[in-house]
C-alpha cells in the first residue's frame, strides 16, 4: 500500500471521531489492520493541517497525552480546541480519558 492511500485512510478514521471525544493513534492504526503503525498515523495527521476538515486535535497517544501538540500552528492550539469541545485538559492529558475515548469500528 502506497503512503498516500494509508494516509487517506487515516483522514477517513478521524473525520468519524465524534465532538468531545478522542483516539489515540495506535487505535487507529490497529482499525486500519497495522497494528505496528502508529507513527505512520502521527505523521499523517502532521501533514494534515491546512486541511480544517480533519480533526488531527483529537488523536492522543495512549496515555491520553497531547503528544502531537508542537504540530499545531499555536502552542496551546490543540489544548484549546479539545477544551473547546468540552474535553478537561490538565498537565497536557485529557482527564477522564477512559470515558472519552473513541474506539473506531
Amino acid at each position: 500500500m502506497k503512503k498516500d492511500d494509508f494516509f487517506q485512510r487515516v483522514y477517513h478514521v478521524v473525520k468519524r471521531i465524534p465532538y468531545g471525544r478522542v483516539t489515540t493513534y495506535g487505535l487507529i492504526a490497529k482499525y486500519l489492520g497495522s497494528s505496528s503503525s502508529a507513527r505512520t498515523v502521527g505523521w499523517a495527521l502532521n501533514a494534515s493541517h491546512n486541511d480544517s476538515s480533519i480533526p488531527a486535535h483529537r488523536v492522543v497517544n495512549r496515555k491520553g497525552l497531547l503528544t502531537g501538540k508542537h504540530h499545531f500552528k499555536g502552542f496551546e492550539l490543540m489544548r484549546q480546541l479539545l477544551e473547546s469541545e468540552g474535553i478537561i485538559i490538565e498537565d497536557d492529558k485529557v482527564l477522564d480519558f477512559e470515558q472519552k475515548i473513541w474506539t473506531p469500528k
